[in-house]
């Protein structure tokens, strides 16, 4: 369980110095879904950037250059492949036909050494799970609404991805993990963080506003690219993989209707259940607890809520 976070000033409305600030607060505020790292990727002077430690982001510092507008952000909590080993923090540097590019990953992947086997992928010194998406963008030799489709229909588990591309356009691929994509068109800005409450809580801890926001739906399933002008396209994969189908009926009452697709098998249905179960033990509760909860009705969405803010 980790967190995303990014900021697209595609008007060029803040000072170098806002941005920084804007880095900063928002960093910040995402620790609570992930202390043990934390990572940011942009482009300056032509050059992709990836500064990453394994700091909680309260102990970074970040100076972002003045000609910097798109910033890919990351807070870690680590599940496989020690943050210690810096190649395993997020972001992760790839490269395609169109030139470099980043990614970064919130979620947990399951079958990432099954696919490296069975797609002659290379051998790689970074443990972290994330890091097959961008060695499957890399066997796709370029990056685009296809090779992401590819990639996102591929992956068992959990995911939401964020990737910068060497033209600096931002795609999200929101599978089932969160995201929360604010515009605030008075400033030619977008904000983003892996949960609305994150995202709200940063913009009120800034020294100054940004104006009136307007939320960007997402669902299960979107793959949107920001593109550095500030216009979003979308586009689709199949998250029949990833999306559940909760056979107790008290699960109509916290599920939205395109979560419920009896078809989906239910092993599918327990993977963000497994992901919540596994990092339950660093909140202080125990698996178990988990599935009591789940087994009262409440839905995973609200367990995480739980989780990180400690009310149902």
């Amino acid at each position: 369980m980790c967190c995303l976070f990014g900021v697209i000033d595609y008007g060029h409305s803040l000072t170098q110095k806002q941005r920084n600030h804007i880095l900063a607060v928002l960093s910040v505020s995402c620790e609570v879904r992930g202390t043990d790292a934390t990572g940011i990727a942009y482009h300056s002077h032509g050059r992709l950037c990836i500064y990453k430690r394994p700091l909680p982001a309260h102990q970074m510092r970040f100076h972002v250059p003045g000609d910097v507008w798109t910033i890919m952000g990351h807070t870690r909590l680590t599940t496989q492949g020690s943050e210690q080993r810096n190649y395993n923090n997020h972001p992760f540097r790839g490269t395609v036909s169109d030139g470099m590019f980043s990614l970064a990953h919130n979620g947990v992947i399951r079958n990432d050494k099954t696919l490296r086997r069975k797609l002659g992928l290379p051998a790689a010194k970074i443990e972290t799970d994330s890091y097959i998406g961008v060695q499957l963008l890399e066997q796709s030799h370029t990056l685009s609404f296809e090779s992401l489709r590819r990639m996102a229909e591929q992956l068992e588990g959990s995911f939401t991805f964020t990737v910068l591309s060497g033209a600096d356009d931002l795609y999200i691929v929101k599978g089932d993990n969160p995201m929360c994509l604010y515009h605030f068109p008075n400033r030619g800005l977008y904000l983003y963080a892996s949960t609305e409450e994150i995202l709200r809580r940063a913009i009120c801890r800034l020294r100054f506003r940004l104006g009136e926001a307007v939320k960007i739906p997402t669902q299960c399933g979107d793959i949107l690219r920001i593109a550095a002008a500030g216009q979003i396209t979308r586009g689709q994969f199949d998250d029949s993989r990833l999306l559940p189908a909760w056979p107790d009926p008290r699960w109509r009452r916290f599920c939205a209707p395109w979560e419920l697709r009896p078809t989906v098998p239910v092993k599918a249905a327990l993977s963000y259940l497994d992901e919540l179960k596994s990092v339950a033990p660093a909140f202080g509760y125990a698996p178990e607890e988990i599935d009591r909860l789940a087994a009262d009705g409440f839905s995973p969405e609200e367990l995480e809520e739980f989780l990180y803010c400690g009310e149902l």
